[in-house]
């Protein structure tokens, strides 16, 4: 075995340990084991645990970071679309290398070259901040949001992730749909001026209504049916990629 071979064979047997045990749980003596070397040659090629670990999360952070910056880079005919590519991306990053992604969600003990997860996602909020804040300034909103929404949506994405990691149920597609129905139509319902209802001038001791949800009454079948009928009229008049404050042209800036 030459030595770029063994080397890229400690980086596969370590990849494999760091995510099942962590940083703390994995030892030298335990690569080295798993690789069939003595200790030398793994100290010979990294330096150390540390440097191993390093060298790990470095490619799997490059690898995500190359993946869902392609992804949403990709011409697209609206914000929506951007918003499922990014988020397909990461699934799918998460759906080839389940290791990868547990190494590098974890708080890192070690820098890496390439940065840590926690950086990558405060790169993709950056790209999405300015993909969100023209349209929503057009639309007369406070440009100071567009990053608070956009650390929103991709943290929504990523702890999504997360939980998924280790279920994959539903199937990768349907999360995503599910995900980007929540973000994008939360984005498509926010208020101008949103206030707290704990802001709202209550009274000390005062009952307050607290917008609960109860019980729906049963209608009669008149009332569903022309309920039904002004649902349907609605969902025609406006398609879900043009309503609210980012919509299907804003997709052309």
């Amino acid at each position: 075995m030459t030595s770029a071979e063994r080397r890229e064979q400690l980086i596969v047997v370590a990849r494999s340990l760091f995510a099942e045990r962590g940083f703390d749980g994995t030892s030298v003596e335990e690569v080295a084991a798993r690789a069939q070397v003595s200790k030398p040659v793994v100290y010979e090629h990294f330096g150390g645990k540390e440097g191993l670990y390093a060298v790990v999360v470095d490619r799997e952070v490059t690898t995500l970071d190359n993946a869902i910056m392609a992804a949403i880079a990709v011409p697209a005919t609206s914000y929506r679309e951007v918003i499922e590519r990014g988020t397909l991306a990461l699934l799918d990053y998460i759906d080839a290398s389940p290791d990868g992604f547990r190494i590098i969600s974890r708080d890192s003990p070690v820098g890496s070259a390439s940065g840590s997860f926690a950086s990558i996602l405060n790169d993709i909020a950056t790209r999405v901040e300015d993909l969100l804040a023209p349209p929503l300034i057009r639309r007369g909103y406070d440009a100071t949001i567009a990053g608070v929404y956009s650390q929103a949506l991709v943290g929504l994405v990523a702890s999504a992730g997360l939980a998924w990691l280790d279920t994959r149920k539903p199937d990768k597609r349907r999360v995503a749909a599910e995900l980007v129905n929540l973000a994008w139509n939360g984005l498509a319902s926010i208020e101008h001026k949103p206030t707290l209802i704990t802001d709202r001038g209550a009274v000390p001791g005062k009952r307050r209504h607290t917008n609960k949800l109860r019980p729906a009454r049963t209608a009669s079948k008149g009332a569903t049916a022309a309920a039904r009928k002004r649902a349907a009229k609605s969902s025609h008049a406006s398609s879900e990629d043009d309503s609210g404050p980012v919509d299907r042209a804003d997709g052309q800036d």
